[in-house]
């Protein structure tokens, strides 16, 4: 039963990369990030802080993410977040706004998987340049095995931007030893940006609905530059 399960993840991850490799040259930019997943608890609400550090033969940037989300039902979470980087150049400052949406399409384990969406409007500070992000959440799990595929279509537009639609997709394989402890490997894919690294991640309960969730995640580049590395944290807490 476990070869199986095992068999049907590694089909599923294989025919995710072909899809995505053949599409590869639609999305722009570097899209690493959180991998979603599509689970809303009834009356949640968290505070998130996440950071991007990304190292090439450029130089570096920093980019950093404050955010405050709730449950408006226990199918939609809806966060509010202001986002700060630091150029090449060293100066940081404020960048862009961004709401955020999702909804659980499926209740947890209610079918073979477990489904959700998000849509995302982000607008640049100080820039007429609006970004919309529309797209589908989808986690298995086998055992204590679990596979995350985010693919998502965005749409940029604004007088300071030339509009276009662009795709990114995100993969995460999760393997839950511990609730404190859960290493994982992760695929980013999109236009001058693929990358693959290992990544942890680990969760803290407490009293109630209370918990503290951690990632970390270090991505190397697969585009032939000497040096292109993406250092990725992110720290959430529920209440």
């Amino acid at each position: 039963m476990r070869c199986q399960m095992l068999i049907s993840l590694l089909r599923i991850i294989s025919f995710s990369l072909v899809i995505v490799i053949s599409h590869v040259v639609v999305a722009d930019g570097v899209v690493v990030d959180k991998v979603y997943h599509p689970y809303v608890l009834p009356n949640e609400r968290e505070f998130e802080w996440r950071m991007l550090s990304h190292q090439n033969d450029a130089g570096n940037s920093l980019a950093q993410r404050l955010a405050y989300g709730q449950s408006l039902t226990e199918y939609i979470m809806v966060e509010v977040y202001v986002v700060g980087e630091r150029d090449r150049s060293g100066d940081f400052g404020l960048s862009a706004y961004e709401v955020e949406t999702r909804w659980m399409l499926t209740e947890q384990g209610e079918y073979w998987a477990d489904w959700g969406m998000l849509l995302e409007v982000e607008k640049e500070h100080k820039r007429d340049i609006w970004e919309v992000t529309t797209g589908i959440l989808f986690e298995k799990e086998f055992g204590r095995n679990s596979l995350a595929l985010n693919a998502f279509l965005i749409y940029e537009m604004g007088s300071d931007i030339q509009s276009e639609f662009e795709r990114e997709f995100r993969l995460q394989y999760r393997y839950r030893w511990l609730p404190q402890v859960q290493p994982a490997i992760e695929v980013y894919i999109g236009e001058d940006y693929t990358g693959i690294g290992p990544a942890f991640m680990g969760i803290q309960r407490f009293e109630g609905q209370k918990q503290l969730k951690w990632e970390a995640g270090f991505i190397t580049g697969l585009n032939g530059d000497s040096k292109d590395h993406i250092l990725r944290v992110a720290i959430e807490y529920e209440f």
